[in-house]
């Protein structure tokens, strides 16, 4: 099974930060994977809780409640499992000057952009293809940028939609009492 997934993350990882490599796709990749980070996820859900309609504050924050449960995952498995990031176990690997502290495995910024569209998705089905092209792309930037493994993207892909629909289907009715409770909704 290791042998498969190093094969399978061997393959994808040199497609994605090597065969595609074009100076478009640089500035592209490293410019739109900051819409998976904390800062853009958290005022994007923010400000559908301060600027939104009922409806919408709802939305958004279910979707901090989703951020907020993924993310506690994904750090909390980062530092049990503390997997290396590609770029200092592989050479040759091009990775844009990027040097983060912390682990691997799963990836963050794919987790918390698949929790977005899936949230999103399952409030407004009509956009589901959009919302999935943007989290793809997400998670498609941190292996571009050799930030991680494409197992970390899909970790992140599981974890985002695992955690958004849990949320969707067993929390939101707290979500919505607390919400009403304080007067939000």
């Amino acid at each position: 099974m290791k042998d498969k997934l190093k094969k399978f993350d061997g393959f994808l990882i040199n497609l994605i930060n090597h065969r595609m490599k074009n100076p478009f796709l640089d500035k592209f990749m490293y410019r739109i994977t900051d819409l998976g980070g904390a800062i853009f996820t958290t005022l994007f859900s923010s400000s559908l809780v301060i600027l939104g309609d009922n409806k919408m504050r709802m939305i958004g924050l279910e979707a901090l409640a989703v951020l907020a449960l993924s993310q506690i995952v994904v750090h909390s498995l980062k530092v049990l499992l503390g997997r290396e990031r590609p770029y200092k176990m592989i050479q040759q690997l091009h990775t844009f000057g990027i040097d983060l502290k912390d682990y691997s495995f799963p990836s963050g910024h794919t987790t918390a952009s698949f929790s977005i569209a899936t949230v999103l998705a399952l409030n407004f089905p009509n956009v589901w293809l959009l919302t999935y092209l943007y989290a793809i792309t997400i998670g498609i930037s941190r292996i571009y940028l050799g930030v991680h493994y494409p197992s970390d993207v899909l970790a992140g892909i599981t974890l985002g939609v695992g955690s958004s629909i849990l949320v969707h289907l067993y929390l939101l009715r707290y979500i919505e009492e607390l919400a009403q409770l304080v007067g939000l909704v």
